[in-house]
């Protein structure tokens, strides 16, 4: 059966229409699977040896997250290989990236008809068309010709969105030149999710990066400010500079001027060579100064002297040294309250938050789990080396129903744990289900925690302590770790690990709450 001249021409329309690109990519697909009668399609972008999902229809939600390396999907890397439509026969022992991933299928969830179209512009590729059905014989009346039709106004339509977005960041940052090369962007710096209130930071952040501005990185713990810090250097004019990471709270107060500023050799017992601190190491390009609410008094007033100079002195030298740096910092502490509190310089707080930026929770996030779930599920896929880790319909809801007070940090290692069980009782080699208890929160906990948030604000607090949120807080850590330290024998090593947080970070804590 022969493509109508109606469909080719309501597909080349929606090309040309004033849509969104999410809008305009799942017209296209709606298209391919009302045409070709087929049980899934999938639009994927190509860049970086990975194939990245721009649109899906008749896939789980999470696919749409995922991100397909090359050498860990072998129908994807032949698609990318050949110049023409792959026709994968109905018994190919090559594994499919979207077996069990077609929702509300009873039985055998293997894809059994596939058919993949590269997407080529001028000779290069730039995505592909993947077309799946359960019925092995569904494809066999459509003809090479009629799919290259669609390969064909697939692939005009991806290129027209991305000379769109092209065009868009070069009038955003027109003074910014293209110094990133090919292929750097890697799961580590990507930031995953099509949230409004995340879309509108993005947006921020591309405006920022073409400015000098220091930036404030404001969010609770787990939200991905890292990530938003080097979004911000990889779009600026300093993005082939380093970008030098320094965490406050890991500082010792002792070594915190020598990190730094560095020091020269003889400036205190110990120091038998002269050492470069980070201000040096970030010369020309960006330091991003992590937990910097966590930085001590003394200190502040000597980073606030770099910051108005332009100049530092390393420990034991008097002369300075000139330096041009870029300051990203973060933090998960309302400065303003700190500043109040007499705990941190409102000096240097003005200097820092010329340009605040605000990374929403996760819970705020509520459409991007799917994605995320996504992401994270493949990623450990492939470290736990299974052929297929998938998600059950109703874990799904429980992750999207779940507040996530660790936010993504929490989502990722929740992830985690249920991949390394679903595998350990698994009964089929290399084939994974992740399941509601595979996960450590149990569907009745969050329950109770919805219900009780419609109990009446007053009922709620009434028969709370009369104290400071600092110091509840602290009294809950102080008790909760002295549990968890309790449970692992008291080994500290154990209890970071359980707690999941940085073994440093968490001998600090102690200190701090008396515990050590």
């Amino acid at each position: 059966m022969a493509l109508s001249q109606a469909d080719l021409t309501r597909i080349a329309l929606d090309i040309t229409a004033n849509l969104s690109n999410r809008d305009r990519f799942s017209r296209l697909l709606t298209t391919v699977r009302e045409t070709l009668d087929c049980d899934a399609a999938a639009l994927l972008s190509f860049q970086g040896h990975q194939f990245t999902p721009l649109a899906i229809d008749g896939l789980s939600a999470d696919v749409l997250g995922r991100r397909f390396i090359l050498n860990e999907h072998p129908r994807l890397e032949a698609i990318a290989r050949a110049g023409d439509i792959v026709r994968f026969p109905s018994d190919s022992e090559l594994a499919d990236p979207y077996d069990g991933l077609i929702p509300n299928v009873d039985g055998d969830l293997k894809v059994h008809a596939c058919i993949g179209l590269p997407l080529f512009a001028n000779e290069q590729l730039i995505g592909a068309l993947t077309i799946d059905a359960l019925d092995p014989n569904k494809f066999d009346q459509f003809t090479n010709n009629d799919l290259r039709s669609f390969s064909a106004i697939a692939a005009v339509s991806l290129n027209n969105a991305l000379l769109i977005d092209k065009l868009e960041k070069q009038a955003n940052n027109f003074t910014i030149p293209d110094t990133k090369p090919s292929g750097q962007l890697h799961e580590e710096t990507e930031i995953i999710g099509q949230a409004d209130n995340l879309l509108s930071l993005l947006n921020e952040v591309n405006v920022v990066a073409a400015t000098e501005l220091n930036v404030l990185i404001l969010g609770e713990t787990g939200t991905g400010k890292e990530l938003i810090a080097k979004a911000i250097h990889q779009n600026s004019v300093r993005a082939n500079k380093p970008l030098v990471y320094l965490n406050c709270a890991a500082l010792a107060e002792s070594v915190a001027e020598s990190e730094l500023f560095g020091h020269v050799k003889g400036a205190f017992t110990g120091a038998i060579s002269h050492r470069s601190g980070k201000f040096e190491m970030a010369d020309k390009g960006t330091l991003f100064l992590d937990e910097i609410g966590e930085l001590a008094l003394n200190l502040q007033a000597k980073l606030l002297r770099v910051l108005q100079y332009g100049d530092l002195q390393k420990v034991g030298d008097d002369r300075s040294l000139k330096v041009d740096v870029r300051i990203i910092a973060a933090t998960n502490k309302d400065l303003k309250s700190e500043v109040l509190a007499g705990r941190f310089r409102s000096d240097l707080y003005h200097r820092l938050s010329v340009f605040p930026v605000m990374v929403p929770p996760l819970r705020e996030r509520q459409q991007d789990i799917h994605l995320l779930a996504g992401f994270f599920i493949e990623r450990y896929r492939q470290q736990l080396h299974l052929a297929h880790l998938g998600l059950e319909p109703s874990s799904l809801q429980l992750l999207e129903q779940y507040d996530w007070p660790g936010n993504i940090r929490e989502l990722e290692h929740a992830i985690h744990r249920a991949a390394v069980l679903a595998k350990s009782q698994s009964q089929k080699d290399g084939i994974c289900i992740i399941k509601n208890s595979h996960f450590e929160f149990a569907q009745p906990s969050s329950t109770a925690i919805h219900s009780n948030k419609n109990l009446p604000f007053k009922q709620s607090v009434t028969s709370l302590p009369q104290t400071s949120l600092r110091d509840a807080t602290d009294q809950f850590q102080n008790q909760f770790i002295q549990q968890i330290y309790s449970q692992q024998g008291s080994n500290w090593a154990a209890t970071a690990r359980q707690l999941q947080i940085d073994s440093g970070n968490l001998h600090r804590l102690a200190k701090r709450l008396g515990l050590k």
